[in-house]
């Protein structure tokens, strides 16, 4: 993973978060590219009837965001001295994960990582409402980093599932991250209902997504996935936690608990959102 995806708003929401890329990929050479996307909401007649004649609202609006960004880059620049890094700003004026899915094919990014937006509403307790997006619309591996989160290094990864059997799709960045920092992987395996499947199944599938990679296996049966996860991160250390979204409805029980146990997840640290 090599060519990163940072967007930001300029808040220091976003900044944490790209710091925490920036302390990830410490000593590796990176493309990160930085994206602001901007909306005409965000501007007051005023603002564009300053304009000279000749520029539109649309060059308004980019030109005032690129020296922005151009100044927000450099700070970044300043902040990671030495490192092996490349910066690349883009102002997009478009619909946020429009302009997300189009960097993330036109720039062949590898990964995105942004900030979780913090809480808005009773439905965004984990992720604001543009995080959640991206994850529902952008088909690009995502972690999303927690509000004010510091990066610690990567010892032990959780990887929770929940599916009968284990999804046969591609788990490179999850498995790269784990060779990167010679991780532990410790899989848990939540079951809210009966399912017949025996954990030695579940076993020889995941032998056969994970290769020869060393993992400790956990099996938790008829407990709440956001409670289940949560109890988990308390139990053991944890310093990333990944999944698999397979479709809107996992996500949701993830996110918000069922419509039954009215309970939500609320991270305690970074989530490597994988996509089927």
């Amino acid at each position: 993973m090599k060519r990163i995806l940072l967007p930001t708003d300029f808040s220091e929401n976003s900044l944490n978060a790209i710091r925490y890329a920036m302390a990830f990929f410490k000593n590796s050479e990176v493309d990160f590219f930085v994206l602001n996307v901007q909306k005409t909401s965000n501007y007051t007649t005023a603002d564009l009837m300053s304009r000279s004649s000749g520029s539109t609202v649309y060059r308004a609006i980019l030109d005032d965001n690129k020296k922005s960004l151009n100044k927000f880059i450099e700070k970044l620049k300043k902040e990671c001295v030495g490192e092996k890094y490349t910066f690349h700003g883009l102002v997009d004026f478009d619909v946020f994960t429009d302009a997300m899915q189009q960097a993330v094919v036109t720039k062949n990014i590898d990964l995105i990582i942004m900030g979780t937006n913090g809480a808005t509403g009773a439905k965004e307790v984990l992720f604001g409402s543009n995080t959640l997006n991206v994850i529902r619309q952008v088909n690009c591996p995502l972690i999303a980093v927690p509000e004010a989160y510091t990066f610690k290094d990567i010892k032990n990864v959780l990887f929770s599932i929940n599916y009968q059997g284990v999804p046969t799709t591609s788990i490179a960045p999850l498995i790269e991250i784990l060779k990167l920092y010679k991780a532990t992987l410790k899989v848990l395996d939540v079951k809210e209902e009966n399912i017949h499947v025996t954990s030695a199944e579940t076993e020889a599938s995941l032998k056969d997504l994970l290769g020869n990679l060393s993992y400790d296996y956990y099996l938790l049966s008829g407990i709440p996935i956001p409670i289940a996860i949560d109890a988990f991160e308390q139990l053991f250390p944890v310093d990333l936690h990944a999944l698999i979204v397979e479709q809107k409805s996992f996500l949701d029980r993830f996110v918000f608990g069922s419509e039954t146990s009215a309970i939500s997840y609320n991270s305690r640290v970074p989530l490597l959102i994988l996509r089927l």
